[in-house]
């Protein structure tokens, strides 16, 4: 099988490179950047080049975005030239070259002002079912780009497979003041609870997407980490996180202490990835559990994917 991978610089399209290189398989990845995992420098919204790419191509994983961080760099009008239009090539030359698979990487920031509880009320359990309320361009754009995904299921009868991934990137948040008051190791780990994947786990649901899109036609599904919570910690994961995962796992305190971390004091979403485990198979391994476990044995709670990667940054300069 051939594989286009677009966005081929980047955290996950690198490591998805990676990945098929290693197997063996054939790959070619595509950026505007140059890298050791890009074999052709282009943007997704030059037809003329995709369409040259997409020759002999079986499945396609369309990683390239504009992310949220370059809301503060770039203009909408290049938001909605990569994330939209770029979409719109990519699929239209997919269905031209004949693909019998493409999978395109949304994200869980398409909920936007969903995930945000009303004050007293519980924390928001988020599925599939939640409707989007994008509160900024990247989410605007990521939305609509999944609506051609669909149209294009529907109408054109290209296998797509929508994955909503929730946060992988390894820098320190972008919440300013979750940055200042815990280090980045404690606020990634405290996120595989409820909003967090670890890259390695997000390849293995590409790969699954890409098997599953025939038979599924169009599928839309969360990728994170599976959350120990249910439906009825809501309420008081709202008002003392920490109590919570305390009754879940004893022995986090101990560690976190060792360490100087601490647990959110509320947690106000939890992404519920059941669809994505039911319908594709798949079975993430890099929980808050393995984390703690890693932690006691002195080990990295990341993937040794993930490691390798590392960081990478959005841009040249704030």
């Amino acid at each position: 099988m051939a594989t286009l991978v677009t966005g081929s610089a980047g955290h996950l399209g690198e490591a998805l490179m990676r990945t098929l290189r290693a197997r063996g398989e054939h790959a070619l990845g595509v950026d505007i950047k140059a890298s050791p995992y890009t074999d052709r420098v282009a943007s997704v919204g030059d037809r003329q080049a995709i369409r040259e790419y997409m020759r002999g191509v079986d499945a396609v994983v369309h990683a390239a975005t504009l992310h949220k961080p370059h809301v503060a760099t770039h203009s909408r009008e290049e938001f909605i030239a990569t994330n939209v239009q770029g979409t719109l090539v990519l699929l239209e030359e997919a269905k031209r070259a004949g693909v019998r698979s493409f999978v395109f990487i949304s994200t869980t920031s398409a909920f936007g002002l969903a995930l945000v509880p009303r004050p007293g009320e519980p924390s928001t359990w988020i599925t599939e079912e939640v409707a989007p309320i994008p509160k900024n361009i990247y989410g605007t754009t990521k939305v609509a780009a999944e609506g051609l995904c669909e149209l294009f299921a529907r109408n054109e009868g290209l296998p797509v497979v929508v994955l909503r991934t929730s946060r992988f990137f390894p820098e320190e948040d972008d919440n300013a003041a979750v940055a200042a008051s815990y280090p980045t190791a404690n606020v990634q780990v405290n996120e595989l609870l409820h909003r967090r994947v670890d890259i390695a786990d997000i390849v293995d649901a590409c790969f699954l997407a890409v098997t599953r899109a025939p038979a599924l036609q169009f599928g839309k599904y969360i990728i994170s980490a599976t959350s120990p919570f249910c439906r009825d910690h809501l309420s008081q994961l709202a008002k003392d996180a920490p109590r919570v995962v305390a009754d879940l796992f004893p022995d986090y305190q101990a560690c976190y202490v060792e360490r100087g971390w601490r647990m959110f004091p509320r947690i106000d979403r939890v992404y519920v990835n059941d669809l994505a485990r039911r319908e594709l198979g798949w079975e993430p391994r890099y929980d808050f559990a393995r984390a703690l476990r890693q932690l006691t044995a002195k080990a990295d709670f990341r993937s040794k994917l993930a490691a390798d990667v590392g960081a990478k940054g959005y841009h040249a300069a704030v």
